[in-house]
């Protein structure tokens, strides 16, 4: 009898992975994230990516960062995070925890704190000091909502598909 092994990942590898994989779904050539909702019982709840809404098309949409307003992704795309909370068809998200592979915009946040999401995993925080970043982080510690950032083990983790 050999026991149970003892190099398995942990839940936060394991939901961050699952937020990272699914920012891979995202068709955006310039970023990508996605999100994982989890239960206090460590089950997946919903996760999303960024991307244009149902019905819009991806060839039909602007992916461009700069020109004008309506001919820029900004307008149309949807986060990962709104995408996660819209996705969920089980009732309330009260109590839950997110993992996000970007810091939640203020928009975002909105939405999380309204959703009774309490905990945010976030992997970067690349636009950290900017106003939409620091606007998150103050609605955050208004509603009580955690923010803490997922510690990255070293552990490569690979798939072949």
């Amino acid at each position: 009898m050999s026991g149970k092994r003892s190099d398995y990942i942990s839940w936060d590898e394991y939901f961050m992975g699952v937020a990272q994989l699914s920012g891979m779904r995202s068709k955006d050539p310039n970023t990508q994230v996605g999100a994982c909702i989890v239960s206090g019982d460590n089950k997946i709840l919903s996760m999303g990516y960024n991307g244009f809404p149902n019905g819009c098309s991806d060839e039909d949409f602007p992916w461009e960062r700069e020109g004008g307003e309506l001919d820029t992704k900004y307008p149309f795309v949807t986060h990962s995070e709104l995408n996660a909370i819209l996705n969920y068809r089980g009732g309330s998200l009260e109590g839950t925890k997110i993992y996000v592979s970007l810091f939640p915009c203020n928009e975002c946040a909105k939405a999380i704190i309204q959703a009774g999401i309490k905990k945010v995993v976030y992997d970067s925080d690349k636009y950290i000091g900017t106003p939409a970043n620091r606007a998150s982080k103050r609605m955050f510690d208004a509603a009580g909502v955690e923010y803490i950032p997922y510690v990255r083990t070293g552990r490569h983790i690979q798939m072949d598909v």
